[in-house]
C-alpha cells in the first residue's frame, strides 16, 4: 500500500477547505503514516474546534484509511491567524 505524501495531504486540504495557509509535517519519519497539520480556512468561521477537526478529516477522505495518526496542531479562520 502506498502511503500518502506531504504534498498529497497539503493539496487535498488546500482544495477541499479552500485553505489560505496549510502546513503539513510528516511526523512518522517520512513513511507517510503520521502527519501534523495546521490549516487556515474561512470554512472554519463560526465552527467549534471539534467541527473544524471533522472538516479536516473529511477533506482527507479516503487518504485517512492510510494515515495512522493525524495531529491537528491548529485549525484557524483567517481572522484568528492574523490576530
Amino acid at each position: 500500500k502506498i502511503m500518502p505524501s506531504v504534498q498529497e495531504v497539503e493539496d487535498l486540504l488546500r482544495t477541499a477547505l479552500e485553505a489560505t495557509e496549510v502546513d503539513v509535517t510528516d511526523i512518522s519519519g517520512d513513511c507517510g503514516s503520521s502527519f501534523e497539520v495546521s490549516v487556515v480556512s474561512k470554512q472554519f468561521q463560526g465552527k467549534a474546534p471539534l467541527a473544524r477537526h471533522r472538516l479536516v478529516h473529511n477533506a482527507l477522505g479516503a487518504l485517512m484509511e492510510s494515515i495512522h495518526a493525524l495531529s491537528i496542531k491548529s485549525a484557524k479562520t483567517p481572522e484568528q491567524a492574523a490576530a
